[in-house]
């Protein structure tokens, strides 16, 4: 199997950092969606990253479900817990992460994507208000806690991480390291692993 995605893209990361943590070989094959002629357009009928392509010539699109994919192929040391609480939990975070990049991503989009003339001020502000709650939710149900959910490296840190690390990536203007020290401790520790300083974006 191999992912079709981009280094800049916080979604191809959160699957990159998920296959590293289980200990998957995954080679990324760099995509430009943008372009006119991609595999990624064969492949999706959505046309986006990450898409992971499987040995039997099926696809699998979308971050969320080939997270889950690629943590059921090692069962051990599971990211995403297999029941109950604090696999709602989990996947709670997962929305929440994967939701302030959807604004931010959104915020980017507006700005490389539209004419200057053309964008809406009102739409910017709009996403980045959801950037700003998601993140001070986020510092808020951290608390003091290493871990986004229980004692160890779950889905919801690689994903509120991939979320941050693309904020400090794409608006490094943006201060919620000074706004939510919990948060940028959190960052660290991430960074301090293997699997998140090997896919900075760029």
């Amino acid at each position: 199997m191999k992912l079709l995605g981009s280094l800049a893209s916080p979604y191809v990361r959160k699957v990159r950092v998920t296959a590293a943590e289980k200990g998957l070989d995954l080679p990324l094959e760099l995509e430009n969606v943008w372009a006119a002629e991609t595999t990624i357009q064969r492949v999706n009928p959505l046309g986006k990253v990450p898409c992971l392509l499987l040995d039997d010539g099926s696809a699998l699109y979308d971050s969320r479900v080939i997270c889950e994919y690629l943590d059921a192929l090692k069962p051990a040391n599971p990211l995403i817990p297999a029941a109950g609480k604090e696999r709602i939990a989990v996947r709670r975070w997962e929305a929440l992460g994967d939701g302030v990049l959807d604004a931010i991503v959104l915020v980017r989009l507006e700005e490389i994507q539209r004419e200057p003339k053309e964008r809406s001020e009102k739409w910017v502000l709009r996403q980045m208000a959801k950037v700003d709650a998601g993140l001070a939710v986020a510092a808020k149900d951290l608390g003091r806690n290493a871990w986004c959910v229980g004692g160890s490296l779950t889905l919801a840190d690689i994903t509120l991480g991939s979320a941050l690390g693309y904020i400090l990536f794409r608006y490094p203007n943006i201060d919620w390291r000074g706004r939510h020290p919990n948060l940028a401790a959190l960052y660290d520790r991430l960074m301090a692993r293997s699997s998140f300083s090997t896919t900075t974006p760029q």
